[in-house]
């Protein structure tokens, strides 16, 4: 029930600072907000204060669940906050018409002589970006600190190609060392440079020390406002020192990776920055295999769980650990995005800070499934693909239980169907199913046929064994393959279910209600999640198909070989793997094998030797 889910997830709100988002049944954002507590804050709605607006009694009441995003500090989610909302816009926050930002400062480290502004916009004209700050008479006291130490020019002057006649008024009240008249060379500006970029950064040790030390000697001598003042700038220092964690000072697009495992269960979160702004998150759970025991089969799972149908891609994801295939997903994503495409594992810094941030996230949502479970063991939270895929197929209730058909040939040989299960999205191995096709007794072997017998055996195992059912079935194909699937599943009595079917070549979706195919957006979740079941049916089908052609080979030469039987040829291909083993034994090793003699072991190394030299083009390419 909604109350319950969303009773736990209030009690499993951090008490840590951060921004949330109130959603309705249908997964719209209502409301953004930041707070310093989440936990108090989000509470807060939900009791005695919800009855004294229209506005908390109306969000309340249509709040169906609440995500929560964990950032450093107020500062943090007042920005993220702003992000958010100028993002999606959501109905009950006030909108901010004049699209204000705050304030950054911004070094011009293109120029031979930078200057040091204050400005709002982020422009990729190679400058040095700090911030954004939230305490703008904090960060302006500590600039003007900046100014006076460090004689940094004020004028606008494109130097060295204009030179003024003669230093300006800077000069002679010691502001500036006036590097347009030549008294002051570009080396020396630099290393004053370097220094104020140190600072900016958050290296500001030294100089909270110098002036702590100034602002007591001024206390001694009752200067007691040029003490305020100098405490003053040591507070401003402190705002520079908190750097702001959600926010990439140069800009660019990226993605941030962070990990966070629990027995069987990993919550994979992508953050989203894009033009240097958090912007929002992407989840994804996966269920962890014997295969998949450390951070780095992980990270690689995830990337192509979340990536390889994706195309609106950025140019660098930041992820937790290095992986096999990096090089080979690096190209694969860069061609797909027309330019490049770099997955780094930061060690320090800035991104290493955003891994941390996303990391601390997934670990929270981790935690909250995990409470959610335990108060309904067979229930998990309705994800947002699921409901968009109800709303589009018209279906009663999200789809959270998908299984998939696919039929794999070859010219109608060794023809097999498969079946695989999807709960939210992820595989369920051990609902998977795959069948060898029976002739029908009209002798077809077309895929409407085919797929009518593999859905007719499915539902009928599924009905005798009283398993549960799926919440949609999907089919891989068109109309044909849809009302064949229609027909099986009526003479196993289950025509009530939920039932499409997804052509591969222009992604069309067809129902039995409609004689049109329904196109959804090549973005949207609920197609994502329909080709993600339809390309695994197909992966299982074809695997298994291969493995019963390759078996057919095999045993096609062993058994033309006088005395060697089914079950020898069983024992001889689990003794030794493949044929070409068997042809490279003694037949001292093919007589360790029962049931097979010296007579035996001799014929079958001259069958298999005729066959290979009856089909020397296998080894025509060999070599160079």
């Amino acid at each position: 029930m909604k109350g319950d889910r969303l009773r736990e997830q209030l009690k499993g709100l951090p008490t840590r600072p951060g921004v949330y988002v109130f959603r309705d049944a249908d997964g719209e954002i209502l409301y953004i907000g930041k707070a310093a507590s989440l936990r108090s804050r989000v509470r807060s709605y939900f009791g005695a204060a919800a009855d004294r607006s229209f506005k908390l009694r109306e969000l309340s009441r249509r709040t169906d669940s609440v995500e929560s995003f964990v950032v450093e500090s107020e500062a943090e989610a007042l920005l993220l906050e702003s992000n958010l909302v100028k993002e999606h816009g959501p109905r009950f926050n006030i909108q901010l018409r004049d699209d204000k930002t705050f304030p950054y400062v911004k070094v011009t480290v293109q120029e031979p002589f930078p200057r040091v502004l204050v400005t709002r916009r982020l422009e990729r004209d190679g400058s040095r970006y700090f911030g954004p700050f939230t305490d703008v008479g904090a960060m302006r006291r500590a600039l003007r600190l900046i100014h006076r130490m460090f004689t940094v020019r004020s004028c606008h002057y494109d130097l060295p190609r204009d030179l003024p006649d003669r230093p300006c008024l800077d000069y002679f009240i010691d502001r500036c060392r006036a590097p347009c008249a030549g008294k002051q060379t570009q080396a020396e500006y630099r290393q004053m440079i370097d220094r104020i970029l140190d600072i900016l950064s958050g290296h500001t040790g030294r100089l909270k020390r110098d002036v702590k030390r100034q602002m007591e000697e001024a206390a001694e001598k009752l200067q007691f406002e040029q003490a305020a003042e100098l405490r003053d700038v040591i507070r401003g220092l402190g705002s520079l020192e908190k750097r702001q964690t959600t926010i990439d000072f140069r800009g660019g697009d990226r993605d941030v990776l962070g990990i966070a495992r629990k027995d069987d269960l990993a919550c994979c979160l992508f953050l989203r920055v894009r033009e240097g702004k958090l912007l929002g998150r992407d989840v994804h759970f996966l269920q962890i295999g014997q295969g998949a025991d450390d951070t780095a089969d992980l990270t690689s799972a995830a990337i192509k769980s979340a990536y390889l149908r994706r195309n609106d891609l950025p140019a660098e994801l930041v992820v937790p650990s290095d992986f096999e295939d990096r090089v080979l997903v690096e190209s694969m994503l860069g061609e797909r995005r027309n330019g490049t495409f770099t997955i780094h594992v930061p060690q320090r810094g800035q991104k290493r800070r955003l891994l941390e941030l996303a990391e601390e996230n997934a670990e929270h949502l981790l935690a909250e499934k995990a409470e959610l479970a335990a108060v309904d063991p067979g229930r998990r939270e309705v994800p947002p693909a699921a409901r968009e895929l109800a709303a589009a197929l018209a279906l009663h209730k999200p789809p959270r239980d998908l299984v998939c058909f696919d039929i794999s040939t070859l010219s109608g040989h060794e023809s097999v169907g498969s079946a695989v299960w999807l709960r939210d999205g992820t595989p369920r191995k051990s609902e998977y199913r795959r069948f060898r096709i029976r002739e029908t007794p009209a002798g077809r072997t077309d895929d409407y046929s085919m797929m009518q017998e593999v859905v007719g055996r499915y539902f009928q195992r599924r009905v005798s064994e009283d398993r549960p059912l799926p919440d949609l079935v999907i089919v891989d194909g068109g109309k044909g393959q849809l009302g064949a699937a229609v027909h099986a599943m009526e003479g196993a009595g289950v025509s009530d279910l939920s039932v499409v079917s997804l052509a591969k070549r222009e992604e069309e979706v067809f129902t039995p209600a409609t004689r049109e195919a329904l196109r959804l957006d090549r973005r949207s979740p609920a197609l994502h999640w329909l080709q993600r079941a339809r390309d695994e049916a197909h992966r299982f089908a074809v695997d298994y198909h291969r493995a019963l052609r390759r078996k057919r080979t095999l045993r096609s030469q062993l058994s033309d070989v006088p005395g060697v039987g089914p079950s020898r040829e069983e024992d001889l291909l689990s003794e030794f793997g493949s044929l070409e083993a068997i042809r490279q034994a003694s037949p001292e090793d093919l007589t360790a094998v029962p049931g097979i003699g010296p007579a035996t072991a001799r014929r079958i190394l001259d069958e298999l030797g005729r066959n290979q030299q009856a089909s020397p083009g296998k080894r025509k390419h060999a070599g160079p």
